[in-house]
């Protein structure tokens, strides 16, 4: 009598010979899911006379001419019973076909529940300790969001999620540019690149530790990577330092110890412009006038010759679009009560600028030169494009609409260089 192993194997080899069978025992898998056992009919169509051949001689039955045949389970079951495979049964065979118990969908839920329980469990554990352990039902209930087929795969997520938390840098009261606290954690660079996985994973994390620490970073509509480049800052990281900086002139800097900068002290002293990058606007607290009136200009030949004419006086230039630093030194000139007076370009996209700052200052801030009687003077010959005009209409501050109405009717460019510094 042959052994049940050896019966199995033999079994496997008929029904694995014939690629029509791949059809039915599918057909039976699928309806075990639904049910929880092998039941339910296998519908088949487009057979070929090969495979028709095959299903006849099984199950003894002539299938020549059908369009379609209906398999029951209670046929194939008898059929299989009365082969010389009798002794397997279907449940054996389906398992033995695709190398996996079957299981049904009611039972693969509880399966999952069970496994995603397990590694909740064991991120608890991984987590305590640390200073992830106090967001581990944050990060569970944003890891929960993003689960995927794998498990594995959202068990490394929740586990790199805990990493990252505990890897930020402003925790040890220091920064770290983006591509080096990727390289620490990850070996690569460019990991936490802005729309990737990581990436966006980091920024998550980034604003649910903001939140844990109750620091809200306001979102501007009219700055729309602030929110996202002082969140990460925040948090120690700097998405952008190098080319992150600002001009300024005549001015003092009071660091979080409450100390002065030297370095700031030693220009100002010395009555010398410094460009002052992010990492340093950092570790202040404050940014200080001698008379607590700061004038700002869009252009740097304008701010430069400004500091050479009115040397007792404190500066900042923009140098165009307002980057974060500049932002940043403005809260910290707000933070010690400093008057604003800006100066632009005479286009649309000059007082739109102008009137963005306007918005975001907290203080006291006023425009310097950039009344209707300033942009007559300092005309140029260089036209504005309707398209540009149209641009005009998001200015809405009143001190600036006297200038928009006159634009609209020269529409020319005017550039503070051409004015008497006042």
């Amino acid at each position: 009598m042959q052994s049940l192993q050896k019966l199995e194997s033999e079994c496997l080899t008929y029904f694995k010979s014939e690629p029509v069978w791949r059809k039915v025992l599918a057909g039976f898998l699928e309806k075990y899911a639904s049910f929880g056992k092998f039941t339910g009919k296998v519908q088949l169509k487009n057979l070929s006379a090969d495979e028709i051949e095959v299903l006849e001689g099984f199950f003894g039955q002539n299938f020549h001419g059908q369009k379609s045949i209906t398999i029951s389970a209670e046929h194939f079951a008898k059929a299989l019973e009365n082969s010389r495979y009798k002794e397997v049964l279907p449940d054996q065979l389906l398992k033995l076909y695709f190398g996996k118990e079957p299981v049904s969908k009611k039972e693969q839920k509880e399966k999952r529940e069970q496994e995603k329980q397990a590694i909740e469990d064991k991120f608890f554990d991984y987590c305590q300790g640390t200073y992830a352990e106090k967001l581990v039902p944050e990060m569970l209930a944003l890891q929960r969001l993003h689960i995927k087929d794998s498990l594995s795969e959202w068990r490394q997520l929740l586990f790199f999620s805990a990493d990252i938390v505990n890897s930020l840098p402003y925790r040890s009261e220091r920064t770290e540019y983006l591509p080096v606290f990727a390289a620490g954690l990850t070996k690569n660079p460019h990991a936490f690149d802005k729309g990737t996985v990581f990436g966006d994973l980091l920024y998550e994390l980034v604003k649910l530790d903001l939140n844990h620490r109750k620091m809200k970073v306001e979102r501007l509509p009219y700055f729309p990577s602030y929110e996202r480049q002082k969140s990460f800052l925040s948090c120690g990281i700097l998405l952008d330092d190098v080319s992150n900086y600002v001009l300024l002139y005549h001015v003092a800097g009071v660091q979080k110890n409450g100390s002065y900068h030297k370095g700031l002290n030693g220009f100002f002293e010395e009555e010398d412009m410094l460009q002052v990058s992010l990492t340093v606007l950092t570790n202040l607290s404050r940014l200080e006038s001698p008379d607590q009136t700061l004038y700002i200009d869009e252009n740097p030949s304008v701010f430069a010759a400004r500091c050479m004419s009115y040397p007792e006086s404190a500066c900042m230039c923009m140098n165009g679009q307002p980057k974060l630093a500049a932002l940043i030194a403005l809260e910290l000139f707000a933070a010690s009560g400093t008057a604003v007076y800006y100066s632009g370009d005479f286009d649309p996209e000059g007082l739109w600028i102008a009137q963005r700052l306007a918005i975001f200052y907290p203080g006291t801030f006023h425009f310097l030169n950039m009344d209707e009687t300033s942009y007559l003077k300092c005309l140029s010959e260089e036209p504005i494009s309707d398209t540009r005009l149209k641009q005009l209409d998001r200015i809405t501050d009143s001190r600036l609409l006297g200038t928009v109405a006159r634009m609209r009717i020269e529409k020319m460019a005017g550039y503070q260089e051409v004015l008497t510094l006042i």
